[in-house]
């Protein structure tokens, strides 16, 4: 893929809408306030995704 971010959706509905574009979903919450305590920059794109270089699996809780 050519993304330099990673994409975050603000809530489960719209993760689950942009998922099945690419098949199957696989939804994760992520832990987006300890991430910003431990210094990660966050920014708001022009269409209002967050978006962050990375996501560590630490930050990672998978919704079933």
């Amino acid at each position: 893929m050519s993304r330099h971010h990673v994409h975050l959706s603000s809530d489960v509905v719209t993760a689950k809408r942009v998922g099945t574009r690419h098949g199957y979903p696989v939804i994760f919450e992520v832990e987006t306030a300890t991430m910003y305590g431990d210094g990660f920059d966050f920014f708001c794109s022009d269409n209002g995704v967050w978006l962050v270089d990375h996501v560590s699996p630490k930050y990672l809780t998978r919704i079933e």
